[in-house]
């Protein structure tokens, strides 16, 4: 459960981000960008992996790029799902998408899967 809230706060860092870099991109309100950020995380786990297996020919052809396009349009379903988060066009949402995303895996890298905070520490030791 810890790991969860953790992630989900993660995202909403990262859909906060994108809202105030890319220009068409809105979200109004503390708790839309909570619901958001959980909304994005139901939509990536049970809609996603249906649309990345529908979209496999076409995503082998272009050598894996058409997954930003498969994740944009997730952004914006998130979006259409909530009535104060607004994603005008298609670049809006492959920005945003690839803020969140490059977001996501910052912050995850650094969190286990128990949702606690891990750095690998390396110690070199000298061998004569």
């Amino acid at each position: 459960m810890r790991g969860f809230l953790i992630r989900l706060l993660i995202a909403a860092l990262g859909l906060w981000l994108a809202s105030a870099l890319v220009p068409g991109v809105t979200i109004s309100g503390t708790w839309t960008l909570i619901f958001a950020a959980f909304w994005l995380g139901i939509v990536n786990a049970f809609v996603r992996p249906l649309l990345v297996f529908f979209t496999l020919p076409l995503t082998l052809l272009t050598l894996g790029l058409f997954l930003l396009v498969v994740n944009a349009a997730m952004f914006g379903l998130v979006a259409a799902l909530l009535e104060n988060f607004r994603v005008d066009g298609f670049f809006a949402a492959l920005f945003g998408a690839i803020i969140v995303s490059v977001t996501g895996w910052l912050g995850s890298s650094f969190i286990g899967p128990t949702g606690r905070y891990e750095v690998l520490v390396i110690q070199r030791r000298d061998s004569y």
